[in-house]
């Protein structure tokens, strides 16, 4: 008896045509429901913020325009060196990158850490799967990530031991002597990694181990699979002068971000003010902003900054000025250009077949 086509199992491009359909179906209507949420994610913090938005406002007075265009390029210089720290350690591991691509991840992961609930955890995949596309293993892809989040701790962690150091306060020689060592062992020990990881493979034997007993699998269960991530990273060279380089970029991010609060302070005032108090009333801020769960530490990072500024002499109105008119530029500005970048990536890829 003949099989009926409509018997006959689907195969070939027809099948796949079919089985991609309920896919793509799908899709667009995520699409719009992730389109919703974001906005409604918006409303509900502007909504929230509204109150302190509008007396923050009112404090701000007309900026000068040189000042206010020297802060805007502050900040876009900020966010290039930490584009260019990213890229430096991708080439570390023989990936080369356009900068314009680069600096369109940098913006566009930005946004995502810092503007959505939990928005480290959407940076970070988005950054892996940019780096991926980029060419780089998953092994290299992880390996820049996480080296990028330690270095730009450690920077903001020698940012403000050198503003501590020069209004003559702490720390002494002893917790600069820790900061040093302590950055040369993360040094050392990020190069032994990638220089040698197999010396990985006995702690993650054990721990792989454990795991697996919890799971009711064989102790060796995914090795195969770490083995080949952790020979992915013998592509992950970190060089001397590619360490350092990344590192002086890692410095200049924070840098040029205070530098930018310091134009802030210019463009709406014309009193003096010790350098050395807004590079700490920075640091203060920033520290803050790493403690908190709130979507861009919305209040907390403003009110560390004002305190930090008013503590060192700024009158209350102008602080208050100063940090609006920086959270507009930092947060709104870069914000929302990251918020474009993503779009124009997440177009590009929707359409690549």
């Amino acid at each position: 008896m003949p099989v009926r086509s409509s018997d006959t199992p689907a195969v070939g491009p027809a099948a796949d045509h079919r089985a991609g359909a309920p896919r793509r179906h799908k899709r667009r209507w995520l699409r719009p429901i992730a389109v919703a949420a974001v906005l409604t994610l918006f409303t509900v913090e502007l909504i929230l913020g509204w109150p302190s938005l509008t007396t923050a406002l009112a404090e701000l007075r007309a900026p000068q325009p040189g000042w206010l265009t020297a802060a805007v390029a502050a900040e876009l210089a900020a966010m290039g060196a930490y584009a260019r720290m990213q890229r430096r350690l991708l080439r570390s591991a023989g990936l080369r990158v356009p900068l314009y691509r680069q600096l369109a991840l940098t913006y566009a992961a930005h946004s995502l850490s810092v503007t959505l609930p939990g928005g480290p955890a959407f940076s970070t995949q988005f950054n892996y799967q940019q780096m991926r596309r980029f060419g780089a293993t998953p092994a290299v892809a992880s390996w820049c990530i996480a080296l990028s989040g330690i270095l730009s701790a450690a920077a903001l962690a020698v940012v403000t031991a050198a503003g501590a150091v020069a209004a003559h306060g702490t720390p002494q020689w002893h917790t600069l002597a820790g900061l040093t060592v302590a950055a040369v062992l993360i040094a050392l020990s990020v190069r032994q990694v990638t220089r040698r990881p197999e010396a990985l493979e006995p702690a993650t034997r054990a721990a792989l181990a454990r795991v697996n007993k919890l799971r009711h699998r064989p102790a060796t269960y995914g090795l195969d699979r770490i083995r080949d991530f952790i020979d992915q990273l013998r592509a992950a060279r970190l060089t001397p002068r590619h360490a350092a380089a990344s590192a002086v970029f890692a410095v200049l991010n924070w840098l040029l971000d205070a530098v930018c609060l310091w134009m802030c302070f210019h463009a709406v005032s014309n009193d003096p003010i010790d350098t050395t108090q807004v590079l700490l009333a920075f640091s203060a801020g920033m520290a803050a902003g790493t403690i908190t769960v709130i979507p861009g530490g919305l209040g907390i990072i403003d009110s560390a900054l004002i305190l930090g500024l008013v503590t060192g002499g700024v009158d209350t109105p102008t602080a208050i000025a100063t940090v609006v008119l920086y959270r507009i530029i930092s947060f709104g500005f870069i914000i929302g250009a990251g918020w474009i970048t993503w779009l124009i990536i997440r177009r590009r890829h929707l359409k690549t077949p």
